[in-house]
């Protein structure tokens, strides 16, 4: 017999579909604890636990005297949460990102079918390479619904290396949450030129999904990266 699931974690689960599907975003103040307990038929300490779990892991934050918010994530750094490029002892280093590339394709099924965009229409493909001290130590390969995102195809637009600012500023899309699953492989020949390095040393690779609101994957991604720039430092307590 499945064990039921602990009080608390119907609370968090809740607040984590609400801000799944849109209907709080970044920067939204959450149900205040009373309203949460009638809804959800727990007690107030259930609520406070639950939202107690969720600013422990960065989806919300409290504002001293104006309540529990839902938290702006950091997606365009998310990789550095844990790892780093550039210094072996795990210390933040700068980098910096180029657009390298840019237009409209077809791009693959597969990629078209998480987008959910048809066999006629574009999508807009990216690539930006992240620099540290002028050296590569990345790329990321990225591919949109270009109806989504019109003239980031015309190089007069500027990216910004917080690039999904411009996602949420200038087409008014908010970036809700991502998936990432990081691997490695053997570098191919296309990103070894992209990194400077040669065909088959190792490169760790980060695959993204972006959501927007309504569980709407928005950017499909890939991020690799160069072995020998590469560090994991995380504090365990």
């Amino acid at each position: 017999m499945r064990k039921a699931e602990p009080l608390y974690q119907v609370v968090e689960n809740h607040l984590r579909e609400l801000i799944s599907s849109g209907s709080l975003v970044p920067g939204d103040l959450i149900p205040a604890e009373p309203k949460l307990a009638r809804k959800l038929n727990v007690s107030q300490g259930t609520v406070r636990k639950a939202i107690d779990n969720l600013v422990w892991q960065g989806l919300l934050f409290r504002h001293q005297g104006k309540g529990t918010f839902v938290s702006r994530i950091d997606f365009n750094n998310s990789l550095f949460k844990f790892f780093s490029y550039g210094d072996q002892m795990g210390q933040d280093v700068r980098v910096r990102k180029q657009t390298t590339d840019r237009h409209l394709e077809q791009g693959s099924i597969d990629i078209r079918k998480l987008l959910g965009v048809a066999a006629e229409k574009e999508l807009l493909y990216l690539e930006r390479v992240g620099r540290v001290e002028g050296v590569p130590a990345f790329v990321e390969y990225s591919w949109w619904d270009a109806a989504l995102v019109p003239e980031l195809e015309d190089e007069q637009t500027h990216i910004p290396d917080l690039f999904y600012a411009v996602i949420e500023e200038k087409y008014e899309i908010p970036v809700i949450r991502a998936e990432e699953t990081l691997t490695a492989e053997a570098c191919d020949k296309f990103t070894a030129e992209k990194l400077e390095i040669r065909v088959g040393e190792p490169v760790v690779v980060l695959n993204r999904l972006t959501y927007s609101t309504d569980n709407k994957v928005i950017e499909v991604r890939t991020s690799k990266g160069r072995a020998d720039m590469f560090s994991y430092k995380r504090e365990i307590r």
